[in-house]
């Protein structure tokens, strides 16, 4: 590989390759330790699931049958790729991952997979791999920002901006210089892919998208320490990312405020078991239910005031066929909450199609909103208008939704939905889950990265 020459290296992969654990204050450091638990809860309710079981046995009839790298909840061990592949797909399967809310990104289920099966394979300490995973988080959140909303119109940025934070995550971990991180960035970019045209007929492909954004972004870093190059302009270039993938994409956005605004301190949990367009209604109609002591039965109708992220993503879903897709449309969401004070994920299994649901979702409608729409994405604010059956028109308004930076969870919180997701996965027992979870709050200190979880589990 030529000779680096600092002036050529983009500051995104001088930051990413660079990054330490002392670097990152510490208020970032406590909030990526609750994304990291918080993820943890994820892959436990994904681990089993349909579609993540397919790819599970993809992997590990194409890798290793044992390795270096855990494939969680599974009993398996296999190379870190491959690992990083099952688990990235178990992550994203629930609807409970985390979300940063102006790249539209949820991070930790491209970001935790790799990292972890390459620390485990390297044997890097827990604060190295605490360390890749804000560079991860950092990266992938300004790629998607970058992109800008038109690319979210049609490409699943998770699945896009997923692939650079991968490479992120793992070329830090395999200290990669800045000019190999570079490197890693085409080739990471030049393998983003991921289109929203699944969602209409109810495909497996979220966990692909998810799965393949992991081992792409593993697969560019590795080749970049092994002297692999990559384009050297993949975001701006003649026929780059922004190019090809955006109309309104701003480069300023890769690089604001790095290494002092921290993006990773931005990130939301997520409350309600679906997708996270559906939150702000979902929260807004429960206000207007509480305040006025409203039953599923007053209401005659619900419009929600929404942005135009939300009907592209959602509008598309009118009568979902299965769980899944049923955690896109937004009438069945507001259904499930209004009915049982929120949408979870035995709610969504056991009622998305139980006659009181569907006659609550078809009483609901989104309705383009000015204001809305211009906080979008940097606030997701949520407005909802509820025609009641006596003839009452009452108006909800949530600014920030349960789980956003400004109304976000405690540890005590976190702690308590990873628990209650590794319950409904059913993969471990209750004190193999509370074990790991109490050890994973400590993972800072941990001098070598081993399996979360005890193998056969």
């Amino acid at each position: 590989m030529k000779q680096e020459t600092q002036a050529h290296i983009h500051p995104l992969a001088q930051f990413a390759a660079t990054l330490q654990w002392s670097d990152v204050p510490e208020p970032v450091q406590r909030r990526a330790e609750d994304l990291w638990v918080d993820w943890f809860g994820s892959v436990l309710a994904g681990c089993k699931a349909r579609p993540v079981a397919s790819i599970t046995r993809f992997a590990l009839s194409q890798g290793p049958t044992s390795g270096p790298s855990e494939v969680i909840a599974q009993g398996a061990t296999s190379s870190p790729m491959m690992a990083a592949l099952a688990n990235a797909a178990a992550s994203h399967f629930a609807e409970q991952d985390d979300v940063h809310n102006g790249s539209v990104f949820h991070p930790a289920a491209v970001v935790f997979p790799p990292a972890l099966a390459v620390a485990q394979s390297i044997g890097a300490s827990g604060a190295e791999l605490m360390a890749a995973c804000v560079a991860g988080y950092e990266v992938g959140i300004r790629v998607g920002e970058f992109l800008g909303r038109s690319h979210y119109r049609i490409f699943h940025t998770t699945a896009t901006a997923g692939t650079l934070a991968a490479a992120a995550a793992v070329g830090r971990l395999l200290k990669l210089t800045p000019g190999e991180m570079q490197h890693a960035f085409g080739s990471a970019g030049t393998q983003s892919a991921g289109l929203w045209e699944f969602l209409r007929t109810a495909a497996d492909s979220k966990q692909l998208h998810t799965a393949h954004a992991t081992a792409a972004g593993l697969m560019a870093a590795y080749l970049a320490k092994d002297g692999f190059t990559g384009a050297q302009d993949i975001f701006t270039g003649a026929q780059g990312l922004a190019a090809g993938m955006s109309q309104d994409a701003n480069p300023a956005k890769l690089t604001d405020g790095l290494g002092q605004r921290w993006a990773t301190a931005e990130t939301s949990f997520k409350w309600h078991a679906s997708c996270r367009h559906t939150h702000p209604a979902a929260d807004a109609l429960l206000q207007v239910m509480r305040t006025h002591g409203l039953q599923i039965g007053d209401i005659a109708q619900v419009t929600c005031h929404v942005h135009q992220g939300a009907i592209d993503v959602l509008g598309p879903v009118i009568s979902p066929a299965t769980v899944h897709q049923s955690k896109f449309s937004m009438g069945t969401v507001l259904a499930l909450a209004a009915r049982f004070g929120h949408a979870g994920l035995t709610e969504f299994d056991a009622e998305y199609l139980a006659p009181d649901t569907v006659t609550l979702r078809e009483k609901v409608r989104m309705v383009l909103d000015a204001e809305v729409d211009a906080a979008y994405p940097q606030r997701w604010i949520g407005k909802v208008t509820v025609l009641t059956q006596d003839g009452r028109s009452l108006q909800g308004r949530v600014d920030e939704p349960k789980g956003d930076p400004g109304n976000t969870l405690t540890r005590d919180e976190v702690e308590a939905k990873a628990l209650r997701l590794a319950a409904y996965g059913g993969a471990v027992g209750a004190a193999q889950a509370t074990s790991a979870v109490a050890s994973l709050w400590q993972v800072a200190q941990w001098p070598r990265v081993g399996q979360l979880l005890a193998a056969g589990a």
